[in-house]
């Protein structure tokens, strides 16, 4: 293409997904001033509102935390894991920031497994010490009751309140939890959704933690902001969605990547087939064999039934159950909990094990139609199994990779190929050439940019 010199200061790269699905426009024709003009009209009122909102975070002093040395050292022994190297630069990057005076917007990116929760611990205690309050924001009720566990445990030698926030709890409890955080009695509140809504008050947010941002809406991450434009923020993913890692990279939000695994963890062995009665067996069998459990991912309630039966017959050795969100609360809660105390061999389920619990004793997982599900989704399901020092194994179960659509033949190539320990955020970078990199600040998770490529979109916005 011959292009005048005095012209090529407007050429740029084109950014904004993969090469095969860029859009062309012809020349000489309105359709690239069109598409233009529509993505200048999106980058509407939200953009002015978000980016007066990173200006107000940047230009005020938020309040440095102020926390006793010594007893934070006392906290820090009590982990009884020895920390990795990523982890401690992560710790010492978010205390650094708690002390600046400037609100922190910290992203830490480590696999599932790698030691993020303890990250999230030592920022609370700090925020608690100096005398402020805080939010942990996770996406299932049954991980909010599993982090309320493990804080409360963490916490109990301390003279701190941890409570949670979630429909598992009684409408009198819940009433009585948000009364606690408006009088500031509740240190630390642990919640669902639920902490989002505008009978929720505290009486002073210093810190809010999101667990796997990836599983909330943009609206919702917003409200957040509005909470306090002054609080910290730390965000734990192991894998950032597009967005969130543009943001990261672009210098809007500040990331530390985790990438060591702990010791003695190897790495999931990941396996791409069709269904097969054979391959179904044996991979259950070889599992119960050596004492451990089973995940099946069935992500359609109207049939799950069938196929716990159907799965029943092939592995008569096993006893079969089933989990999925539209059970009672306290059956699921029980479930779970029979789950973890090795009462039955395989669990069928949704993907509400998605950030589930942790259960050690569980090393080998069969995700059906695996071709339906997102990047991330399927490198947080594989990373149900493989929390100890055994071996595990994930199977993606799907049709011949002919029958596929590029971009899910893409997933599957991908998350098969990187099974090394630490490769959420490489997933991660993959998902933003597949997906396209999604409005900056829109409520888009991608879109604009696909049309008009990232470098256009950035000057646009400029």
């Amino acid at each position: 293409l011959y292009v005048p010199v005095h012209a090529l200061d407007h050429v740029t790269r084109y950014t904004g997904g993969s090469p095969e699905s860029a859009p062309w426009h012809r020349l000489g024709t309105e359709q690239w001033a069109r598409a233009r003009r529509r993505a200048a009209e999106r980058l509407r009122d939200v953009a002015a509102e978000l980016l007066d909102l990173y200006s107000r975070r940047a230009a005020r002093q938020g309040r440095a935390v102020a926390f006793d040395e010594t007893a934070y050292r006392a906290f820090e022994a009590a982990f009884p894991f020895e920390e990795t190297v990523d982890q401690h630069d992560a710790i010492e990057a978010v205390l650094a920031d708690m002390r600046s005076g400037r609100p922190m917007d910290r992203v830490v990116c480590g696999d599932v497994g790698f030691g993020k929760t303890e990250v999230a611990l030592r920022a609370c205690f700090a925020a608690v010490s100096g005398g402020r309050q805080v939010a942990v924001l996770v996406p299932t009720t049954l991980l909010a009751q599993q982090h309320a566990q493990t804080f409360a445990d963490r916490f109990a030698d301390w003279p701190v309140r941890v409570e949670n926030l979630s429909r598992f709890r009684t409408a009198a409890e819940q009433q009585a939890v948000i009364q606690g955080l408006a009088a500031g009695t509740v240190d630390i509140v642990i919640g669902t959704h639920r902490l989002l809504q505008r009978d929720v008050s505290f009486r002073d947010l210093g810190l809010v933690v999101v667990d796997e941002e990836h599983r909330f809406g943009v609206g919702h991450k917003e409200r957040l902001k509005e909470l306090r434009a002054d609080v910290d923020m730390l965000t734990l993913t192991a894998t950032p969605i597009p967005r969130t890692l543009n943001m990261a990279l672009g210098g809007l939000r500040d990331l530390s990547l985790m990438t060591t695994p702990p010791a003695e963890r190897v790495a999931i062995e990941t396996f791409v087939s069709e269904w097969s009665d054979s391959l179904v067996r044996e991979a259950c069998l070889r599992e119960i064999r050596r004492g451990g459990q089973v995940y099946f991912v069935h992500n359609t309630i109207e049939d799950i039934e069938a196929c716990a039966q159907k799965l029943q017959r092939l592995v008569p050795e096993a006893t079969v159950r089933v989990g999925h969100g539209q059970m009672r609360e306290r059956d699921l809660e029980q479930l779970m909990l029979d789950f973890y105390h090795r009462r039955f061999q395989i669990l069928v389920c949704t993907t509400i094990i998605e950030s589930g619990i942790d259960v050690p004793t569980a090393n080998t997982i069969l995700i059906d139609g695996a071709h339906r599900f997102g990047l991330a989704q399927l490198h947080q399901l594989r990373g149900r199994v493989g929390r100890s020092h055994h071996r595990a194994w994930a199977y993606l179960l799907a049709p011949p990779p002919a029958a596929l659509p590029p971009d899910a033949q893409k997933r599957l190539e991908a998350i098969e190929s990187l099974e090394d320990l630490g490769a959420g955020f490489t997933l991660a970078t993959h998902d933003l050439e597949i997906r396209g990199a999604g409005e900056l600040l829109g409520e888009e998770q991608s879109g604009q940019i696909q049309e008009i490529g990232i470098g256009l979109y950035l000057e646009l916005l400029d």
